[in-house]
């Protein structure tokens, strides 16, 4: 069920300051990733792992319902919308060595791509903690189908993968600071209000928002699929 975009509105003689671009859904996934990959830095750190296998369950669930999301979702959660070509980042990218500063409603052809970078790692990262061991009382709830050898493995290369995450969350944070402070655009706001400057997107734009309905419901299937997956 797709809804037309209400804030947008394409005469010419009715200027909008404001369009819609993200549907609530989309930014709620963005900021509870925010706030899982963080709780489960902090509780791995400190050894609180009843909380870290609870926040990892928690983001393999978010994840599995963005991959459903960004199949059926609002038009700029789609993956359809924003994974462009190769050929199509190298040439958004010299545009902005030019100077230029080519708009898109959405995620820009780079954002794209480390958008979708981050997905699979942290599904990759979610999916080993689940065989993973701490090395003391505590076991992921798949690690014994493993064996001891291999969940030892899988735990190093759980804290591996950890710090590869740290590097790409490290990237995204300097790419939004020079968006902020070089090309005069605020990606963060956004991702809390939903809207963007209207000088800020391409002209005519026709996004559609998938009902909520349909995320909640595409949220709790995610979440029978992981009880599944760990046998609860």
């Amino acid at each position: 069920m797709l809804i037309e975009n209400p804030d947008f509105n394409s005469a010419e003689d009715t200027p909008v300051t404001q369009v819609r671009i993200w549907d609530i859904p989309t930014r709620i996934f963005h900021w509870m990733i925010v706030c899982l990959v963080m709780t489960s830095w902090i509780t791995a750190e400190n050894g609180f792992m009843k909380l870290h296998l609870w926040s990892g369950l928690t983001l393999l669930a978010l994840l599995l319902f963005r991959v459903a999301w960004g199949i059926v979702g609002s038009t700029t959660a789609r993956f359809s919308h924003f994974v462009t070509t190769p050929a199509k980042v190298f040439n958004y990218l010299r545009s902005l060595a030019k100077g230029e500063k080519p708009l898109h409603a959405g995620h820009n052809p780079a954002g794209g791509w480390m958008v979708m970078t981050l997905i699979t790692i942290l599904i990759i990262q979610a999916s080993i903690g689940l065989f993973a061991n701490n090395g003391l009382h505590f076991n992921g709830p798949l690690a014994a189908y493993v064996g001891e050898e291999t969940s030892d493995r899988l735990t190093n290369l759980h804290g591996i993968v950890f710090n590869f995450i740290l590097l790409l969350v490290w990237v995204h944070v300097v790419a939004a600071g020079f968006y902020f402070f070089v090309k005069d655009e605020n990606l963060i706001k956004p991702m809390f209000t939903g809207k963007k400057p209207s000088d800020q997107v391409p002209a005519g734009l026709n996004l559609k928002f998938t009902h909520l309905f349909i995320a909640l419901v595409l949220f709790a299937m995610s979440i029978v699929v992981v009880r599944v997956i760990v046998g609860w």
